[in-house]
């Protein structure tokens, strides 16, 4: 690997994140059960370790959706490669991403399980890149908000690579 990662959100940081996420996603959800849906392949690292901490029922689907191919940005059109395996129909449904910038993939998906009948839908992301936002979506739970630069690690990747790092970091070639 040639690339070089500047660490941008450290492994500590990013783990008590998502401990104060999922404290707050289970006193939002007290009293009910909550339908996580992964959205491949970015969020399975935080969607993971979310569930771990979550002191609610939870179960779990997962869907994986393209807007980027192997590009570092996105090409604006959003495909369903994998859908859902179960109804969502009158589930508390919250949608964990990786990371939303410029909002078009997870309008679409809101907008798409929102007809599908859940209870309730939310959306859950480790991180919001709002300076790229060119589609308002509504967010409930955001880890952390961060400028417009090109970010991998923790299940975020470039052509696939460095999903495994333990951090967020921008790559500077």
């Amino acid at each position: 690997m040639a690339d070089k990662i500047r660490v941008m959100l450290s492994e500590e940081q990013v783990e008590v994140r998502i401990k104060e996420l999922a404290q707050q996603i289970s006193k939002d959800y007290e009293g009910k059960s909550v339908h996580l849906i992964c959205i491949l392949k970015g969020s399975v690292f935080f969607s993971c370790d979310l569930a771990k901490r979550l002191s609610i029922p939870v179960t779990l689907d997962f869907m994986s959706v393209s807007s980027y191919g192997n590009e570092t940005v996105s090409s604006g059109r959003v495909r369903i490669l994998k859908d859902l395996d179960e109804s969502i129909q009158g589930r508390n449904v919250l949608i964990v991403e990786d990371i939303i910038d410029s909002g078009r993939t997870l309008a679409y998906l809101k907008d798409l399980l929102g007809s599908r009948a859940p209870e309730s839908l939310e959306i859950c992301t480790l991180l919001d890149k709002p300076d790229r936002r060119e589609t308002e979506v509504d967010v409930k739970y955001v880890g952390f908000v961060i400028p417009d630069e090109f970010v991998v690690g923790y299940g975020l990747d470039y052509d696939q690579l460095y999903r495994n790092l333990p951090y967020v970091g921008v790559v500077e070639s």
